[in-house]
């Protein structure tokens, strides 16, 4: 189901950002989120690590100049950053079957750029209701047999 999944996230994505104008979060960020939104402590993680990238942006912009692409890479290498030291610190303070872990390294990066490009709240709105959209049409597809 992970290749319909993807596939349908970013179609349903797309056509999102068309309609709406707002980004859920990036493109490709709601079809990874709908793979794991039967472990919610996933995505808080995820969403919870975003935010520390986008406080660390700001943090950090108010000393360097940051527009454009090098805002870009710096928050998605904050992202990153953030997730691997996670990745590295949490289990050691809680046991592993909790399962507070990040999606990947790339997606919190993603979905802190585009909290600080749009409005939070439109941003998160967006991406919950992108992901539900593409989680229940991959159930669907995948009930199908397509």
């Amino acid at each position: 189901m992970s290749y319909e999944t993807i596939f349908i996230g970013l179609l349903m994505a797309v056509f999102y950002v068309e309609i709406f104008d707002l980004y859920p979060g990036g493109i490709i960020v709601p079809a990874y989120m709908a793979l794991y939104l039967h472990q919610p402590g996933r995505l808080a993680a995820t969403v919870l690590v975003a935010y520390l990238a986008l406080y660390s942006y700001k943090l950090l912009s108010r000393y360097f100049i940051l527009f454009g692409r090098r805002r870009f890479v710096l928050v998605l290498l904050l992202g990153a950053l953030w997730a691997h030291a996670w990745f590295l610190i949490w289990p050691e303070i809680l046991p592993q079957p909790i399962g507070l872990r990040t999606i990947g390294l790339v997606i919190p990066g993603l979905i802190a750029n585009n909290l600080e490009k749009q409005k939070q709240a439109l941003t998160l709105a967006s991406m919950v209701t992108v992901t539900v959209a593409t989680y229940f049409l991959a159930r669907v597809v995948s009930w199908i047999g397509l």
